[in-house]
């Protein structure tokens, strides 16, 4: 469940309707005009300025245009004049470049308060009105040749998700622009011990992808006051095309903070790092109040029959995906994040509460942008929708979004425990039962005849077509991270201890067939003081302590030769349910707390003929049967190098507590 990243909104009753509700207001709704030009909002040309508002039911639109982003009169007002489509056109013949706009519609005999539109591209402080600027202002040195890093499929990706402020705020970082886009751009920036950090940690980690939490323009966080330090995870959505003001150095100006984003993005992609964008289409932080409810009132949300918000997201409303202006917002929206800003994936926020079909339209056009594009999402909702189940974009519906993954909860509730439970132990805290859940996500939630799916804690059958359409992960910014939970699960286990759970549980991760994801600083054992839900948390809570990579040094390299194994090594990244299924053999080993397989037949073409893979979750030491001839020790016992540290013969091999076992048959 994603738990709401903001201040709650109240389901309010819908004030600005357009008919009583009832069963059949979808169909009211579709008989409305719509439009599917690139115009809406703002066009600027060396001559003239044209403002495009879609707004059918108005019954007049005026743009105010203002001499600054907030605290001035209007110094002049435009009357819009109704087209086709319902979209309301003005122009003014000259470049407005410096100057700030809103609209305001008049509905039903009243006008409404003034918006910036749905579609501004850059704006003022906090997002309160739209800006007129010229992006070619915006670009970086080099950004026409910009480019993210090619990967043939979403499984050869591994996803680092982090978030600005935790990554750079805490006074060890040694980094100058804290908490700020330009972070990611110090290429110099060590801790207080010496240890790099910033973009120059994520090329040392080896990860392939950074996934940012919400870096649009949202609601929670004062421009105005960024010296008050205000934090949010920001899954409060104002202004869904323009950088969140925040991270900027400078929020008052609208070039600032797209200039910085793309400065951002231009250096993790020259460290060969690409960018996936955490997109929160799915609600808005106000209801009535919303750019979209003051732009086509009551259109672009679903309602309950007594004309109450829906609310699916747990945060007071959700939207109608299935509308076609609202299908249309969204599909356009990544459409210009991907082309404006190079961006190289997506993370949909409870997906769930879209329908397949739109989900299905983000990924043909975003493929045809950048065919290395790839979408995943949170297949779930946070509560009851009026769109059909069938519809909905779920895990159990994958299968209907052939080109779109899933987080995998069978994995990480089965491998760390429940995240509804903080002291359930899960398969590598020694928690027996759950064997067959976690193979589901050694798999990839796909079809595999040595898997009983009847035996799936959260999953009774395969869901996945391929294993590219699963995430598998155990720590995000939600809920306990694994640092945290295991804490809280093995409270009289000594450190040491639970780090050698930690790294079982990763090695589980990252040698599953799917994506792998981890959350950033877990991999130098960083903690957010057992807070569940830090969406507003303080600094001292989220920021991550960089004088832990020190201290924990050997979990760091662990990870680092983690992401080489598999990386190097095509058979964990295997592309079709069939190859999983013929190339992915468990052994029958019949042990609570103990998994063993082999990749066998130079699987995916890789240029070891066999992979044994042993985990122990339990407490105590196992015997395994390992066939005979000779094997590369690639893990054990705790250590783990990815071109091998050792060579054994088959045979009786002991796997020691809470420990992989990896070996490698070349020939």
């Amino acid at each position: 469940m994603k738990l709401c990243a903001k201040t709650a909104v109240a389901a309010a009753s819908f004030v600005y309707g357009t008919c009583a509700f009832a069963a059949d207001i979808d169909t009211v709704y579709s008989t409305f005009d719509t439009y599917d030009g690139d115009d809406l909002e703002l066009t600027v040309t060396p001559e003239t300025t044209k403002f495009a508002l879609w707004s059918p039911e108005a019954e007049a639109v005026k743009v105010y245009i203002y001499p600054t982003g907030r605290n001035s009169a209007a110094e002049d007002s435009l009357v819009m004049k109704r087209g086709s489509h319902g979209v309301w056109r003005a122009e003014v013949e000259k470049p407005l470049y410096g100057k700030f706009y809103t609209f305001s519609i008049k509905h039903r005999g009243k006008w409404l308060q003034e918006t910036p539109g749905i579609w501004a591209k850059a704006v003022g402080v906090n997002g309160e009105r739209g800006a007129v600027i010229n992006f070619a202002e915006t670009n970086p040195e080099g950004w026409d040749s910009d480019h993210g890093p090619a990967i043939t499929n979403i499984n050869d990706a591994v996803i680092y998700e982090m978030h600005h402020r935790d990554f750079s705020m805490h006074p060890s970082s040694g980094i100058v622009n804290k908490g700020k886009f330009l972070a990611l751009t110090e290429h110099d920036a060590v801790s207080s011990l010496g240890d790099k950090t910033g973009i120059e940690h994520l090329k040392e980690l080896g990860v392939t992808h950074v996934h940012i939490l919400p870096s649009y323009d949202y609601n929670s966080v004062d421009e105005t006051r960024l010296s008050e330090n205000g934090y949010n995870w920001g899954y409060d959505p104002l202004n869904y095309n323009a950088p969140e003001g925040s991270y900027s150095t400078n929020p008052v100006d609208p070039l600032v903070r797209i200039r910085e984003m793309k400065e951002m993005v231009k250096a993790l992609h020259d460290a060969g790092i690409g960018v996936v964008m955490d997109v929160v289409y799915n609600h808005t932080a106000q209801n009535d109040d919303s750019n979209f409810s003051l732009t086509a009132p009551g259109y672009f949300y679903r309602h309950r029959p007594d004309g109450t918000y829906s609310d699916a997201s747990g945060c007071g409303n959700e939207t109608a995906s299935e509308r076609r202006q609202m299908r249309d917002f969204i599909v356009n929206s990544v459409k210009y994040w991907a082309k404006e800003y190079h961006i190289d994936g997506f993370r949909f926020d409870l997906m769930a509460i879209h329908d397949t079909e739109t989900m299905n339209q983000v990924v043909a056009e975003l493929k045809k942008i950048n065919p290395d594009i790839f979408v995943y999402g949170e297949g779930w909702t946070a509560g009851d929708s009026p769109l059909p189940v069938e519809r909905r974009a779920l895990k159990e519906n994958v299968s209907a979004m052939p080109q779109v993954a899933v987080f995998s909860d069978d994995l990480r509730d089965a491998v760390k425990g429940h995240y509804t439970d903080e002291k359930d132990r899960g398969f590598a805290t020694g928690k027996p039962g759950l064997e067959e859940t976690v193979k589901i996500g050694i798999v990839g939630a796909t079809a595999h005849p040595q898997v009983d799916y009847s035996k799936g804690n959260n999953s009774k059958k395969p869901y996945a077509l391929s294993p590219a359409q699963v995430i598998n992960y155990v720590s995000c910014h939600d809920d306990l991270m694994l640092t945290d939970k295991l804490a809280k699960s093995l409270p009289d286990e000594s450190v040491a201890d639970r780090q050698r759970a930690h790294k079982l549980a990763e090695t589980i991760v990252f040698t599953s067939q799917g994506t792998p994801f981890m959350f950033a600083g877990e991999e130098i054992f960083r903690d957010k003081k057992g807070v569940h839900n830090s969406y507003k948390s303080p600094d001292s809570i989220n920021a991550i302590d960089w004088t832990l990579k020190h201290d924990n040094a050997e979990l760091f390299n662990y990870y680092r030769e983690l992401i080489k194994l598999r990386k190097s090594h095509p058979a964990f990244r295997m592309t079709t349910a069939e190859d999983v299924a013929r190339n992915l053999v468990f052994d029958n080993v019949n042990e609570s707390n103990l998994i063993s397989y082999s990749l066998k037949n130079h699987a995916n073409g890789d240029e070891w003929k066999e992979i044994k893979v042993v985990f122990n979750g339990g407490n105590e030491s196992k015997t395994v049967k390992i066939a005979g001839g000779e094997w590369l020790v690639i893990a054990r016992d705790g250590k783990l190098v990815a071109d091998g540290f050792d060579r054994i013969k088959g045979g009786k091999i002991t796997v020691e507590p809470r420990s992989a076992l990896i070996l490698a048959k070349e020939k």
